[in-house]
């Protein structure tokens, strides 16, 4: 595990009760797999699941803190960045409250300060949910 439940808020913008990830668990250039408990009070719990606005904000967290991990390594502020669009949105299941997840995004283009990710959300080696977002992260 790279980052702690304890440290993420130093790696992505988003503030309790909004996020979405606990832990980074793989990082490296164009791969980021974060770790989420699904809390019971969770806002985006539903009926005992995490429904799909809760998944597609937990994939937009996990390409948040591959750019914050990225900022953190450089001894860089953690920018502020922007979901542009989302492709191709696919919700297989809904993982149930009180379970863990795994999210990884991949880069699939990155120009400027747009970059393209596929993102998966597995629970117990199933898949549960996966799309494409464009991502827009303002230069300084």
């Amino acid at each position: 595990m790279l980052v702690q439940k304890e440290q993420i808020t130093d790696y992505i913008p988003q503030r309790p009760p909004m996020v979405m990830i606990d832990t980074i668990l793989k990082a490296d250039e164009n791969i980021l797999r974060t770790g989420f408990y699904i809390e019971p009070g969770n806002v985006f719990v539903e009926n005992g699941s995490l429904m799909p606005p809760g998944l597609m904000e937990n994939i937009a967290q996990t390409a948040a803190a591959r750019v914050g991990y990225i900022a953190k390594q450089k001894n860089e502020p953690v920018p502020l960045g922007f979901i542009g669009a989302v492709k191709d949105l696919e919700i297989l299941q809904l993982p149930k409250m009180e379970t863990a997840i795994e999210t990884e995004i991949v880069i699939e283009h990155e120009v400027f300060n747009a970059t393209v990710v596929t993102g998966k959300v597995w629970q117990d080696g199933q898949v549960m949910a996966q799309c494409e977002m464009k991502i827009f992260v303002p230069k300084k």
